[in-house]
Order: C-alpha cells, then sequence, then structure tokens
C-alpha cells in the first residue's frame, strides 16, 4: 500500500488495510479521508463520551463461528439516546458492520438490493432474499463521532433516516437514507452473553 500525507500534521503512514476510504492519521489520531493515495481532512471526529462498552477498536469478536477484527467505532444519535455501530473484517476479509443499543447486538453485513424506499411507514412488509421483512422502526440519526478506520466516509454532523426490518425468521434488515444515495443490510442478533472477545492486548474475556 502506497503511504499518504497527513494533511494536519505532515506525518506519511501507510493505511494498514487496503481500500480503506477513511482512517486516522497514525501519528496525530486526525480523521482523514483517503481517496486514490490522497489523504483530506474530515472534519471533527466528535466526541465519544465514555460509557460501558463490550469491545473496542482493536479487539477480536467471535461468535458462531465468525471473527471480526474491530477496526472502526462510530456513535450516532437517534433523539432519545444513542447507538454504537463497529466496523470490521472477517477472516475473509470481508466487511462487516456490529450495531450495539442498550445491550442488543446485530451483526450485519451490506447487500445490494434496495427493496423500498425511505418513505416506507411502520408496518410496512416486503420479501428480500426470500425472507419477508415488516417495518418496525423509522427513525432520523446523527452521526457525533467516529474512531478509527472505515470503507466507506462517515462525517460528524451528518444526518440520515434509517429503517429497521424485523424478518420472519427472526433476522433483522436495516435501510439507510442520505441525500446522496442509501445502504441496506441485512444480519443477525447476537447473545451478548455467547461473544467472545478478545483485547487488543491479547487478553480474552
Amino acid at each position: 500500500m502506497v503511504d499518504v500525507t497527513c494533511p494536519n500534521c505532515g506525518d506519511k503512514f501507510a493505511p494498514v488495510i487496503a481500500g480503506l476510504k477513511m482512517t486516522s492519521c497514525a501519528s496525530c489520531g486526525t480523521a482523514l479521508f483517503l481517496q486514490d493515495d490522497v489523504a483530506r481532512l474530515a472534519g471533527e471526529q466528535g466526541v465519544m463520551h465514555d460509557a460501558p462498552m463490550l469491545f473496542g477498536v482493536g479487539d477480536l469478536v467471535i461468535n458462531g463461528g465468525v471473527t471480526v477484527a474491530i477496526h472502526g467505532h462510530a456513535r450516532f444519535s437517534y433523539g432519545r439516546g444513542f447507538w454504537d455501530e463497529f466496523w470490521g473484517l472477517d477472516e475473509a476479509q470481508n466487511p462487516v458492520w456490529i450495531s450495539v443499543d442498550e445491550g442488543d447486538v446485530v451483526l450485519q453485513r451490506k447487500v445490494h438490493e434496495a427493496p423500498i424506499d425511505a418513505r416506507a411507514s411502520m408496518g410496512t412488509t416486503f420479501n428480500m432474499m426470500d425472507v419477508e421483512y415488516t417495518v418496525t422502526e423509522r427513525e432520523t440519526a446523527e452521526c457525533v463521532a467516529v474512531r478509527g478506520s472505515f470503507d466507506e466516509e462517515l462525517a460528524v454532523g451528518e444526518t440520515f433516516t434509517f429503517l429497521n426490518c424485523t424478518g420472519e425468521y427472526g433476522g433483522l434488515a436495516s435501510g439507510e437514507f442520505w441525500p446522496q444515495g442509501e445502504a441496506w443490510f441485512v444480519g443477525r442478533w447476537l447473545d451478548p452473553f455467547e461473544i467472545e472477545i478478545v483485547r487488543a492486548n491479547g487478553a480474552a474475556s
């Protein structure tokens, strides 16, 4: 991988993962967007207020035969509270998102289907990947803090609409909508008590 130069401190560093679109400078910690081996400032990283967390950047999350190395942490506010999103790579280097909201944990992967649009109301049903889903939550969220690396650009202060949809077999589909586009994810709930965590320092819990 080609070294990039941090526009904040001037130091050069090589991103730890190929294909990243956002990372932090290895020297000063500034959030950076990456494009064509050029780094540009991503703006504020926001304040990641201390809160109890199951895992963090640098940890390995193991559940159901899947091991995810966590590389990025983003926090989103939705009015009555906040939730944390962790981006990482599994053993095959495929991207994975793990959401943690008040103790509920979901592992999701991005899909390329777009079954409904942002105007869908609560109770709307649809079929995606041969599974029937029902819209059970519709909210507006704001990105309030980011840390680490991601395969997409996340900007503090950016808002979007999201839909959470419950599947007939207990799975979850989520749609995110913003002025420039949309994205869909599908996945499964994880039992927090069945998650094995290997900390960045090598300790297991």
